[in-house]
């Protein structure tokens, strides 16, 4: 089930799903009054500011947050947060199961012997990890975003912020393994035939709500390296070829003449509305103007 943003007030909201446990996203768009005392979370944080600036206090010091900053929170740091009256702040805070986050790190030989291992950073200023950070919260955010979507873009910057940001030594074999593997299109054949299975999966059940897991059985391989495989292989995420599956049954409903409603329903889209901007954002069209052309 699909929890819509959850909170009190207009200045921030908190999004949390029932079919992924393992993250939940709070978004603050004006904390100007929003500080906290010292105090620890049980998952793995990492928040983006977003404009404005605060203070943090943290591993024996003291930390000044800015626009573009992102901060690293490990399972039982102490820690506390003030904004800088003057400027006040925005920002977007994750908070992830470490047994989840565990499992991508494995996949990616960035684990501590088989245990989370804690990010070494408080801060980092690498502009790749806010841009794909405050993406994610985005995508999380979305209501026109399937469960599918969801998972697959957590899984995708996770395991880039384990060999991005991680422990040094692990950075390299990493980069090594990722060469090794080749380019677009680099997959063995034996990886080729599993990624076959999972596109013709996804082909043939569109309309249902897939979960990274029914695809990662299909394929035999963990949600990291599905992820990255295949993209490697067709260039796009699976939730992206999900979606333009639905779109191109859709187009094909609609040739036939059926009527939106049915369309987007029978296609796997939650409504019409739904329905109606996901095809405009891939036909540049509005379902309507489609099939009045079709017609004309």
């Amino acid at each position: 089930m699909m929890a819509k943003p959850q909170g009190r007030g207009h200045n921030q909201f908190f999004w949390h799903d029932t079919d992924m446990p393992f993250i939940e996203a709070r978004f603050v768009r004006e904390g100007r009054n929003i500080r906290s005392d010292r105090h620890t979370h049980d998952t793995f944080s990492i928040g983006a500011i977003l404009r404005g600036a605060s203070t943090c206090k943290m591993r024996r010091a003291k930390h000044e947050l800015t626009t573009g900053t992102v901060i690293f929170i490990n399972p039982e740091d102490v820690h506390d947060c003030h904004p800088l009256v003057e400027q006040g702040w925005s920002f977007q805070m994750l908070y992830v199961d470490t047994a989840w986050l565990r499992d991508v790190q494995a996949e990616d030989d960035a684990d501590d012997g088989g245990k989370f291992a804690a990010f070494d950073p408080v801060l980092s200023q690498d502009p790749m990890i806010f841009a794909e950070l405050t993406r994610l919260g985005r995508v999380l955010a979305d209501p026109d975003v399937p469960v599918l979507g969801k998972e697959t873009a957590a899984t995708s910057f996770f395991s880039l912020l384990s060999t991005r940001a991680g422990r040094g030594r692990h950075r390299g074999q990493t980069q090594r393994k990722e060469i090794a593997g080749g380019g677009v299109g680099g997959a063995g054949q034996t990886e080729g035939r599993k990624l076959a299975r999972v596109a013709d999966y996804i082909r043939s059940r569109c309309e249902e709500p897939l979960r990274l897991a029914d695809l990662c059985q299909q394929a035999d391989m963990t949600p990291s390296a599905l992820v990255r495989a295949f993209g490697q292989q067709y260039g796009i995420t699976p939730h992206a070829y999900l979606t333009n599956c639905r779109i191109q049954r859709a187009r094909h409903a609609l040739k036939r003449g059926e009527r939106i409603v049915d369309v987007a329903l029978e296609c796997g889209f939650a409504d019409q509305a739904h329905f109606q901007r996901v095809f405009k954002r891939q036909m540049t069209a509005t379902p309507r103007q489609y099939a009045q052309v079709l017609c004309a």
